[in-house]
């Protein structure tokens, strides 16, 4: 098996070929996170002249000539027989080396309970997860009916009370992406969570929109209420940043926008929806403790869990580490 790095295009005519793959595995995320301190690297693995497995791997430099080394949601492809791991690994540690990378991340796009590679074998070690542990997943499958039919009575109430309501859906110009921003802002102080810059989410909007993601609003009477921005590749779409404003939040305008989104999402021929983050709690602690807990994602799970779909954790991150004193320094001060 060789391993060899490609450019971008490349990169995207082999994941043509995987529309299981994850969304952040593609050129255009590295992209993306090109603009905000990080470097996109990508290598494709083949085996008798086809490409098998393959990876993008982030870099973000660190001070005094370090960097660090991170695979969100891969690799990709046939990469879990011990020796295509380890091919791929081989080149990730070459790369880690002349970078000075103090560890490697991997994230692999696997449900808990599916890897079939020992990483511990490979000197990997669990990690702190940076994307979510658990979601949900909504099956899109059948007729628009049948996924209405799948949600929360009351779930389906409200999409159809926000139409009854005045509130209208429909996509953002590029223009408006202040609009959405600000929805944002007021979202982040109610209920308390770090959002990016305006620069971020404009790279976002321009890399991905149209051919990969979608900004909806929705309106009251010409009044911007409530956003949704949602990304797709291959089978699945991911809910990734929501907003509403802090008047006509009793209009309903969220269910509304996820409704387009799921719309959306079936209409380009997506499987599943992955309403991205709850807490990460078995299901039954979720049920439970729902409609008491108010700390953290719970909020945020009350309104997901709505929509049905069934309730998934994913195996999580894992690193290997090249500088162990300076790793678990960093891991002490609550910085890895």
């Amino acid at each position: 098996m060789d391993v060899r790095e490609v450019d971008a295009r490349t990169w995207m005519a082999f994941l043509e070929g995987h529309p299981e793959a994850h969304l952040l595995q593609t050129a255009s995320w590295g992209d993306l996170k090109a603009g905000f301190g990080w470097r996109a690297h990508r290598w494709l693995m083949t085996g008798h002249g086809k490409p098998q497995a393959g990876l993008q791997v982030l870099i973000r430099p660190l001070p005094l000539g370090f960097s660090i080394l991170y695979v969100p949601k891969g690799p990709v492809g046939d990469w879990q027989r011990p020796e295509a791991f380890h091919t791929l690994l081989a080149t990730l540690d070459r790369f880690a080396r002349e970078t000075s990378a103090l560890w490697l991340r991997i994230e692999p796009d696997v449900l808990e309970g599916e890897l079939q590679v020992d990483l511990a074998a490979f000197g990997f070690r669990p990690a702190s997860p940076i994307q979510p542990r658990r979601t949900i997943l909504v099956s899109l499958e059948g007729k628009e009916e049948a996924i209405l039919q799948a949600m929360h009575p009351k779930t389906r109430y409200n999409i159809r009370l926000a139409e009854r309501k005045g509130v209208t859906v429909r996509e953002a110009r590029p223009e408006e992406l202040p609009l959405f921003y600000q929805l944002l802002q007021q979202t982040a102080a109610r209920d308390r969570f770090a959002i990016h810059t305006l620069d971020y989410y404009r790279a976002a909007y321009e890399r991905f929109v149209p051919h990969l993601a979608r900004l909806w609003l929705a309106f009251y009477a010409e009044e911007p209420i409530a956003a949704l921005m949602a990304f797709a590749w291959g089978e699945r779409a991911w809910y990734f940043y929501g907003a509403s404003g802090d008047r006509h939040r009793e209009k309903m305008p969220a269910y509304a926008l996820q409704w387009a989104a799921i719309r959306w999402a079936k209409a380009r021929g997506c499987r599943w929806y992955d309403l991205w983050g709850i807490p990460d709690e078995d299901p039954e602690v979720l049920e439970a403790q729902f409609t008491t807990r108010q700390d953290g994602l719970w909020g945020v799970y009350r309104f997901k869990r709505g929509f049905g779909g069934r309730v998934v954790r994913w195996v999580g991150a894992f690193d290997r580490v090249y500088f162990p004193h300076l790793y678990l320094l960093i891991r002490r001060l609550g910085l890895a």
